[in-house]
């Protein structure tokens, strides 16, 4: 699976701790290898109440949530946002 970041979740990336940037970075690595596990868990879930369809959810540690989106077939991860729980939804 690709994946692909919007100009808007590599401003958010940058806001964080250089600890926190690779650990998101490998987080989202390990959710394009694994997306289908990780769709069974409660890790990712599908956003309800969002106009475009295929949106989803990440939760990346206690705090850093991702949100994302499928596109087509090819299962091309789009990085939408990336953000602490409390702004993420904003």
């Amino acid at each position: 699976m690709k994946i692909r970041y919007s100009d808007k979740s590599v401003k958010d990336l940058k806001s964080f701790t250089h600890p926190d940037r690779i650990l998101v970075a490998k987080k989202i690595e390990y959710l394009s290898q694994n997306f289908e596990l990780l769709k069974e868990s409660k890790k990712v879930t599908q956003l309800k109440g969002c106009e475009f369809e295929n949106q989803y959810r990440f939760v990346v540690a206690k705090k850093i949530r991702v949100l994302f989106s499928i596109e087509n077939d090819v299962l091309v991860v789009l990085v939408l946002r990336v953000g602490f729980r409390k702004d993420i939804y904003k």
